[in-house]
């Protein structure tokens, strides 16, 4: 009693300095010491962040609206979504649906676990509202825009809490007004389902709560992407090194591994009907085979920088020179201008993770736009920081050394470059909705397809990758047929119906190959189709016929979709009403029923 306290996590070097300075003083000393700490106070009191800040409330409502537009407006650009998520979840709910590779017991790269976690509260709806498929489909995707929101909302505070309020309200602007987020914030994927969890565990982190920042991390690498560990690095070294916290580490890593690997470990284990950890099995196939996912295409240095430029743009080249930036101005301009730590963390700390990401990421030859997904928090938060900089800056130059007041002085450049930020963000979504909504526009309309009383075959050729599930058929009564066409890999097939007292997802198949292989078996006659769903692109081969050409097929429907390479190559990117149209082509999104 009465010594000086021990300096917790939260008490600054300035405070632990105070008590010592008070406690070894008269009064008097006492008084002057407060008169020159708040005279202190007054002269940095121009480089604080105090101003207004939107409520969590208000963020949320924000952030929601923007996640449901996405659900309803985003299409499912990733046939990996469509084939490896949407499709076994659809057998789960209706028993039937369409397999991979990655769901032969064989490899068992897929944990159902995962898809249990989406499937259940889609089967919910589906028993006790009875809609149509499709509606289910609507209702996962925005239940996922509702959990994105809300998780946005977390890590929103938790930027405010580290990093203050100007920092704060950029990161929910971009958070808000950013492809990016609007792709991927309804996507069923596993990386979307990390980027949750990233957003859940930084948010903790610079909030101080260690424990459900540890959690998350842990079940972002277990259950979804078991790569996403690398995004706990720095919260494994703050914890660590800086704070010294062995104890609540150990603890809670040992327990959240427990707890997460032991529910996951059963079920995948019942599905599979032998004992499977399918996040060791993909991190397997993808690190220590000699063929892993180069098989799926590779992609140039540059892929990830123009995709973050649609994605991002300007903030995505900004955020790449955060760091350098700051630490090079706090040297040359001085800490208190440009402080190079937040409330608890130094600035590197809190950016390490989307460096350690990109880095990995950007070094591997096979390059797909949702491999980013989970680091996209990391990247808006330094997007932010990176205007926050910019505010700074221009306030020092401005009035010759100091950043006095640069809230109120540069409050026309951050205006101004959100602005131009939800300007560029807007044409982009609106150049993804108006350029490639026909695909989508003409499910919703097979949706609408009255069945017989035998099974009805609705067929793809070269277009298998843009059908968005079987969420769209009407009902079981129909099914997908796969044409020949000059793609030349593996393409999934149906579940097995039950036999030996194996449930369909413990049947191993022959007809399944790790090495995208193509399987002759999965094509359909064309003679065996009732409707064909196909693009009017010019591309005829042998292999891939114009079926619209053909007698026996009539159009049911048909659609603008763009042809990229008959397009400007900025317009394409971008929608500009009342100039797209002059330097945009678009081809014709066909349903065809057979006469």
């Amino acid at each position: 009693m009465g010594g000086v306290k021990q300096r917790g996590p939260n008490r600054s070097i300035r405070e632990l300095r105070r008590e010592l300075s008070t406690k070894g003083g008269s009064a008097q000393s006492k008084a002057q010491q407060g008169d020159r700490e708040q005279s202190q106070e007054t002269k940095t009191s121009a480089v604080r962040d105090d101003s207004w800040c939107p409520a969590t409330g208000t963020a949320w409502k924000l952030l929601l609206s923007a996640r449901l537009c996405a659900a309803v407006w985003s299409g499912v650009s990733d046939c990996d979504e469509a084939f490896n998520y949407w499709e076994p979840t659809h057998h789960l709910i209706y028993a039937q649906g369409m397999q991979t590779w990655e769901y032969d017991p064989k490899y068992a790269l897929r944990s159902y676990m995962y898809l249990m976690v989406h499937a259940v509260p889609a089967w919910l709806y589906a028993k006790l509202m009875q809609p149509n498929p499709m509606l289910v489909f609507y209702f996962l995707r925005c239940l996922l825009g509702c959990l994105s929101a809300s998780c946005e909302v977390y890590f929103y505070r938790g930027v405010v809490e580290e990093f203050g309020v100007n920092v704060g309200r950029l990161t929910l602007a971009i958070l808000t007004l950013s492809t990016g987020m609007f792709i991927s914030s309804t996507a069923f994927l596993p990386s979307s389902t990390s980027m949750y969890l990233t957003l859940l565990a930084a948010g903790a982190w610079f909030r101080n709560n260690e424990k459900p920042a540890i959690f998350a991390t842990a079940l972002s690498a277990i259950l979804s992407w078991p790569f996403t560990a690398v995004l706990g690095v720095p919260i494994a070294l703050d914890l660590l090194i800086f704070r010294r916290r062995f104890n609540t580490f150990i603890v809670w890593s040992a327990f959240s591994a427990l707890a997460i690997l032991g529910p996951i470990l059963m079920c995948d284990t019942f599905y599979y009907g032998k004992p499977v950890f399918a996040s060791l099995n993909i991190v397997i196939y993808n690190v220590l085979t000699d063929h892993g996912p180069d098989l799926y295409g590779t992609e140039p240095a540059s892929f990830y920088l123009f995709n973050g430029l649609l994605n991002f743009n300007f903030v995505f080249p900004a955020a790449l020179a955060t760091l350098p930036l700051r630490y090079a101005l706090a040297i040359i301009f001085g800490e208190k201008n440009f402080p190079t730590r937040g409330k608890l963390l130094p600035v590197w700390l809190s950016q390490l993770g989307m460096y350690l990401w990109l880095l990995i990421f950007w070094t591997q030859a096979h390059k797909e736009e949702r491999f980013l997904f989970p680091a996209y928090p990391l990247i808006v938060l330094a997007g932010a920081l990176a205007l926050d900089t910019t505010q700074r800056l221009i306030q020092v130059l401005l009035s010759r050394g100091s950043a006095r007041g640069y809230l109120d002085g540069t409050g026309w450049m951050a205006a101004l470059a959100l602005l131009g930020f939800g300007l560029l963000s807007l044409l982009r979504i609106t150049a993804l909705y108006q350029h490639y909504h026909g695909s989508t526009d003409v499910w919703m309309r097979v949706n609408e397809l009255e069945g017989g009383p035998r099974t009805t075959i609705v067929c793809v050729g070269k277009e298998w990758y843009r059908f968005p599930s079987s969420f769209f058929l009407p009902d079981t009564s129909f099914k997908i047929g796969f044409l020949q066409s000059e793609f030349k890999g593996q393409l999934p097939k149906y579940y097995s119906a039950p036999r030996d007292g194996l449930l369909p997802t413990q049947i191993t198949h022959d007809d399944f190959n790790d090495q995208n292989l193509e399987e002759p078996s999965r094509y359909t006659n064309p003679a065996k189709c009732h409707y064909i769903v196909d693009l009017e692109d010019g591309s005829e081969t042998p292999r891939q016929p114009s079926y619209a050409g053909q007698p026996n097929w009539t159009k049911v429907m048909e659609v603008d979709f763009l042809d990229p390479s008959a397009s400007h190559s900025f317009f394409r990117a971008f929608y500009v009403p009342f100039l797209n149209s002059r330097y945009c082509s678009y081809n014709k999104y066909l349903l065809l029923k057979r006469t």
